[in-house]
């Protein structure tokens, strides 16, 4: 049997490519895609390829720091949240961090202005990678 690398609940991890060198995510096993904090969405077109200006506010409680980032469009999705409400999101593939181990996930963008964690990292993102483990948390961080 394949021996999983463990991760709490919580953990800080990296989007570079984004310019989001630290950022807290939830691991949510029930949500199916991970999903970011996003605001003044600002889609655009560059030759062929759909592309979105985003900003975001990386850290909890903190709306003076914004990084503004930009990313590909690979789709746009309806997608229901916990409270089934259904809403269409864009969504990017961006590289993760996470310990020592990086790997692309696919990401809608959302605002979460009034959740707790401004990304979750749901469960395709770590499926067949990690082993969750719900009683610790920042188990990658160093």
């Amino acid at each position: 049997m394949k021996q999983y690398p463990l991760v709490g609940w919580r953990e800080w991890i990296s989007l570079p490519e984004l310019g989001i060198d630290k950022i807290k995510a939830k691991v949510d096993t029930g949500a199916r895609t991970s999903a970011l904090h996003a605001f003044a969405l600002r889609p655009f077109k560059e030759g062929n390829q759909h592309r979105i200006h985003f900003d975001i506010h990386p850290f909890q409680h903190n709306t003076n720091k914004i990084i503004t980032c930009e990313a590909e469009v690979i789709d746009l999705r309806w997608v229901s949240d916990s409270g089934g409400h259904k809403e269409e999101r864009y969504v990017i593939r961006t590289p993760i961090l996470m310990g020592d181990i990086s790997w692309p996930i696919e990401i809608t963008l959302t605002e979460r202005d009034t959740m707790l964690f401004r990304m979750l990292l749901g469960r395709s993102a770590i499926r067949q990678r990690f082993l969750v483990n719900p009683a610790r948390s920042f188990i990658t961080t160093k």
